[in-house]
């Protein structure tokens, strides 16, 4: 294992991620936002289905009628329709920082859903993590926009997608999944349209941007196989939080957002609290691998 090229790579999937989250913003300011989920959906359904097809995968497969693969399809439709709405009406920075509870989430659907054991220091943190994230959200609170909640639904998507993905076998390529994902996002896309603006035509510029966003994904999703392929997971995965760096940035220099301290301080315990988690599952699992 190479842990160094395993966090560079992570480093470069999550400045992906926020460099596609940017573009998304353009998008949602231009276009109606089922119409950027149907071009996203689209392009990403199209480039991920050609590279399972160089793969030697066929697109039409069984696989797709498999319980654990049609539960995370329509996990990551919730994920992304709330994550795209919630760009276009929220700034960047707060959703950032809500997502970055997905970790504990994760943790907690596992141990709820999956049987998976959890000791009391790991459910300490994630009650923790979640008082960080009314921190954040900060319902009740004088100006409160309850768009929020939209962030909220899609940090509980993102942490579903992972939990489906659990049990799906590992005989079926990630590029396959990846492509089947991106063509829900499309058909939920399309099928929200009527009840929108309609059809915008896009400009060539902003055609080229949304073109150059699937791109950035694909690097992203790209980086964040190599990293978990190179690198030990629980080495690799803490890199994760870079991104609300990278996000932060880009919402200051490019989107003139500033947080306030009482969201700083929530965005710091769900990190805080979600390396903890992380560190107590390595602890956990060397004691099990332990002769």
């Amino acid at each position: 294992m190479d842990n160094l090229k395993g966090m560079a790579w992570m480093v470069l999937a999550m400045l992906s991620f926020a460099l596609t989250d940017m573009v998304l913003v353009f998008a949602t300011r231009a276009l109606p936002v089922a119409q950027v989920l149907v071009l996203f959906g689209i392009g990403g359904a199209v480039l991920f289905g050609i590279w399972a097809r160089v793969q030697g995968h066929h697109w039409v497969s069984p696989v797709l009628l498999m319980r654990p693969v049609m539960l995370r399809n329509v996990a990551e439709v919730l994920a992304t329709v709330s994550f795209v709405f919630a760009l276009s009406l929220i700034p960047l920075s707060t959703l950032s920082a809500v997502i970055q509870a997905n970790p504990l989430l994760v943790t907690l659907g596992a141990a709820l859903f999956l049987g998976e054991k959890v000791g009391w220091r790991r459910w300490l943190a994630i009650g923790v993590g979640l008082f960080g994230v009314l921190l954040i959200v900060q319902p009740g609170a004088e100006g409160f926009d309850p768009n929020i909640w939209i962030a909220v639904a899609a940090a509980i998507g993102l942490s579903l997608r992972d939990l489906a993905t659990r049990p799906v076998p590992r005989s079926v390529p990630t590029t396959l999944l990846a492509s089947y994902s991106f063509g829900a996002v499309a058909i939920a896309g399309l099928a929200m349209l009527p009840f929108g603006a309609g059809w915008i035509t896009p400009t060539p510029g902003m055609a080229f941007l949304v073109l150059a966003g699937v791109l950035m994904g694909m690097v992203a999703y790209f980086s964040i196989t190599a990293a978990m392929r190179v690198g030990e997971i629980s080495v690799v995965t803490p890199m994760r939080y870079t991104r609300l760096v990278f996000a932060f940035a880009i919402a200051l220099v490019v989107f003139d957002e500033r947080l306030d301290p009482l969201t700083l301080v929530g965005v710091a315990i769900v990190v805080a609290t979600g390396l903890y988690s992380l560190w107590r599952e390595r602890q956990a699992r060397r004691i099990l691998t332990a002769p």
